[in-house]
């Protein structure tokens, strides 16, 4: 293959995910051109990629004439179109693109068959109680190419820049990095488990810093984190690019965060990760440890779980992990399984953590 192209049109987190596809397309074919397209807004976390050569961004929404645009630019300019993506927008974009395919199928759904007809190679999605890793899924794409081989599977995060330097000034050895917002409720830990969790790494010694987006909502809960530690103990970072994100957790002694793409950011930096999950499957989910190379497998359902650098906690509610939405399987639902998890119970944990270190 002399040109490959990446097709990922989904969120920031997806994007990262898709970073051992792309390095083990790049030590399959070392001299190829290897370009990723995807949405506006989410390629961030593959600047400074050394493994590739250009990525291409797509609007959320476009008119037909900007689509067109794109298909023209696109016709069979690729020997090898990777499909990182079950969504039909995605296998279009892979169709017009590559001269050979090879995608991923969503468990059910009436388009598979012409999905199917436009691939070289499928591969079925396991679904959201599934137990196969989406870094695995995505890297069983290669299958055709690779034979037996197993790929390397370590994530490559954006490459650090410098802090601002009111932020560099401010930051005192050992700190912790908490990242309090989520993007949907269901996913939201409690900002007043939070509160409690920082005061109590306060008394423990320890600083904490505060990351989030430009976003009004996590704004929002960040600043609501205001005066749960002496102001010396509690710094918020203010809104950083992903390769400024990438040199603060590089920098951490340990992140501690929800289901969210901060937190498979952290485990991409090597950073100690504490993942807060609730409804979700870690098994399919769970952030990817930076050392891709041991065997990763967590567990459905564990109160606590350890691999490599990442610790994942969960409530030992019986339905934990339900695969929805939330309680009422929505994004703006409750989620009982978070609201379990203690902030005594996460602090005593990262003090652990903190302590081995």
């Amino acid at each position: 293959m002399r040109s490959v192209l990446v097709v990922v049109t989904r969120q920031i987190g997806d994007v990262l995910l898709t970073t051992p596809l792309i390095r083990a397309a790049r030590r399959q074919w070392p001299d190829a051109r290897i370009d990723v397209l995807g949405l506006e807004g989410t390629l961030g976390m593959l600047r400074g990629n050394p493994d590739i050569h250009t990525t291409i961004a797509m609007p959320m929404r476009a008119s037909p004439v900007r689509w067109l645009r794109l298909f023209a630019g696109l016709w069979r300019r690729y020997d090898l179109a990777l499909v990182a993506d079950p969504g039909d927008r995605a296998h279009l974009i892979g169709w017009v693109a590559g001269r050979e395919r090879a995608g991923l199928l969503a468990a059910g759904g009436g388009s598979h068959w012409w999905k199917r007809r436009a691939l070289r190679h499928a591969v079925p999605l396991a679904g959201d109680l599934g137990d196969v890793h989406v870094v695995r899924e995505r890297l069983a794409l290669l299958a055709p190419w690779q034979g037996h081989a197993a790929p390397e599977s370590a994530l490559v995060g954006p490459s650090g820049e410098a802090l601002p330097q009111a932020l560099r000034q401010r930051l005192a050895p050992g700190y912790v990095v908490v990242h309090t917002p989520s993007m949907w409720r269901y996913k939201q830990w409690p900002p007043d488990h939070f509160r409690e969790l920082i005061g109590l790494l306060a008394l423990a010694g320890r600083q904490v810093v505060l990351t989030g987006g430009p976003g009004a909502g996590d704004r929002e809960t960040v600043a609501a984190m205001e005066g749960a530690a002496p102001p010396d103990q509690l710094v918020d970072a203010g809104v950083l690019n992903f390769n400024q994100v990438a040199e603060l957790l590089r920098g951490a002694a340990l992140y501690i965060g929800p289901d969210t793409s901060v937190t498979h950011l952290a485990a991409a930096c090597g950073t100690p990760v504490l993942a807060i999950f609730g409804p979700t499957n870690p098994q399919r989910w769970a952030p990817w440890p930076a050392d891709g190379a041991q065997p990763i497998r967590f567990q459905r359902q564990a109160p606590k779980q350890s691999i490599g650098q990442v610790t994942l906690m969960q409530a030992t509610l019986h339905c934990v992990p339900c695969g929805k939405a939330g309680c009422e399987d929505h994004r703006d639902s409750r989620a009982d399984c978070l609201m379990a998890i203690t902030p005594e119970r996460v602090a005593a944990q990262a003090l652990e953590l903190l302590a081995r270190r």
